[in-house]
């Protein structure tokens, strides 16, 4: 299982988790989990969440789905909020490799809204204003309990967000343009990581001046020709 990659799934906090890593491990399983989040500058953005597996076996791709992560209302339920709504829902299976997808798209008013979403109850995602008009993103990533002597470097969980404005400060693995790219296995996350980016957002484009100058002449000369055609 090379460059596996996890799943913050959980329907009750960390026992979902923990029965679902269990299982996948007994079944030698492997789930891959990928995360990318477009923001805005006034904190709305969109998410696209794609994690797949290979199942060993039939009987162990049956034991999976009995947990409900790659069922279309299940998904629904846990990554659905009052302000945040999932626009799409594909399963599929990959007859090239035999894996089984799932992608979610999902679209926010504000990112701190996530946060009510049940999956993310412990996500802690957090977009702040500071002095100067600058932003601080932040977003926890919870703990994730395996033991029973699991080889927890071989597990990797990846966040990908591409910023609305110049990048200050951050604490990103790996930055791409305005494309910031978290990256730890599971050892290293332990008790929880914090990862964060401070930036100054892009202004809006003001309207030009030239604007205003043509939209007054042309409503000064609609004035003029209608007192025209009132004298007349």
């Amino acid at each position: 299982m090379n460059n596996t990659k996890i799943s913050h799934l959980s329907i009750n906090k960390y026992y979902f988790l923990t029965l679902f890593f269990l299982t996948v491990l007994s079944l030698n399983g492997c789930l891959n989990y990928y995360q990318e989040v477009t923001l805005y500058p006034d904190g709305s953005g969109k998410m696209r969440i794609d994690y797949w597996m290979r199942f060993a076996n039939e009987e162990s791709e049956k034991v999976v789905d009995n947990l409900g992560i790659f069922n279309s209302d299940s998904i629904r339920s846990e990554f659905q909020s009052n302000f945040s709504s999932v626009e799409s829902v594909n399963i599929y299976r990959d007859t090239t490799d035999f894996s089984t997808h799932a992608i979610i798209d999902i679209s926010f008013t504000h990112i701190d809204s996530l946060n009510q979403a049940k999956v993310f109850s412990e996500y802690k995602f957090s977009f702040v204003e500071k002095t100067g008009g600058q932003i601080v993103f932040s977003q926890f990533i919870p703990p994730i309990a395996t033991g029973f002597g699991i080889d927890a470097s071989t597990f990797t969980v990846t966040y990908k967000y591409t910023i609305p404005g110049d990048i200050l400060n951050h604490n990103a693995h790996q930055v791409s343009g305005k494309s910031l790219t978290w990256l730890y296995n599971l050892s290293e996350i332990g008790g929880g990581k914090a990862i964060s980016v401070t930036f100054q957002p892009y202004k809006l484009k003001e309207t030009p001046v030239w604007i205003y100058i043509l939209s007054g002449a042309v409503l000064l000369l609609v004035i003029f020709f209608l007192l025209k055609k009132r004298k007349s």
